[in-house]
């Protein structure tokens, strides 16, 4: 397997942060680490380098451009990898963006954002990235799923769902037809001292079926596994097909 590559669950994925800022590498590597990510941290490009060795596999590379030889870095491993890396920048001109696709960045965010903004451009990428059979959109009945805009609909109509329910569907979308427990997906959603909460999940799970499912008594989408967890399987009626968007 090439170096740097792994398929890995969101709830077991590993990052490299590379950040010499110490109290803003503190800060990241405490919200990934509740969002269930393992955190590798690095403080310049060069131990960047060292630790991505000494790894052999991460699932994303968090990387700040130029920072000490972030550039370099990026550079280096993709060289080596396809590992998705995403630059972090206090930059904001259209010069450092194209700096930072040159090297081999495959995004770039910069500061100041949001932490939903940041997970979500991690989600974005690992789902590109390891072999997800989800492309950019997704169809199946009435339920269409516009991943890169964070956009569902139903029969044709916005559902609004909170950035909870959105990746709660991403999630089970992502592993279509298979099973995932509850403890995945509690440390998946709220991070890894949460994996007990499966009565918060369960409100969740009903929040987002009352939004998708246009008749919550007869359930197509998401299903339950009991004393398990739940599975996205869509049980189309007649003769219509699922589709998916590359």
């Amino acid at each position: 397997m090439e170096r740097g590559r792994r398929p890995a669950s969101i709830s077991t994925a590993k990052i490299l942060l590379v950040e010499d800022d110490p109290q803003a590498r503190r800060a990241l590597r405490i919200t990934l680490a509740r969002s269930g990510y393992t955190v590798i941290e690095a403080r310049t490009g060069e131990e960047a380098w060292e630790e991505f060795q000494a790894e052999g596999v991460v699932d994303v590379i968090l990387l700040k451009m130029p920072g000490v030889g972030g550039l370099e870095a990026c550079r280096r491993i993709r060289k080596i990898s396809t590992v998705p890396i995403l630059g972090i920048s206090l930059g904001r001109t259209q010069d450092e963006k194209v700096q930072a696709f040159d090297v081999g960045a495959d995004d770039y965010l910069a500061k100041p954002y949001g932490i939903q903004e940041l997970l979500s451009r991690i989600h974005a990428l690992r789902r590109r990235t390891f072999g997800s059979e989800v492309g950019p959109s997704f169809e199946s009945g009435d339920l269409k799923i516009d991943f890169e805009r964070r956009r569902v609909s139903v029969s044709s109509q916005t559902i609004r769902l909170t950035p909870t329910e959105f990746e709660l569907l991403s999630y089970l979308v992502l592993h279509e037809g298979k099973p995932v427990d509850y403890r995945t997906l509690t440390q998946s959603l709220w991070g890894a001292r949460h994996t007990r909460e499966i009565e918060r999940l369960r409100v969740a799970i009903n929040q987002l079926r009352r939004k998708i499912e246009l008749h919550p008594a007869r359930i197509r989408y998401i299903h339950t596994d009991r004393e398990f967890g739940y599975r996205f399987e869509a049980m189309l009626q007649g003769s219509a097909k699922r589709k998916r968007k590359k």
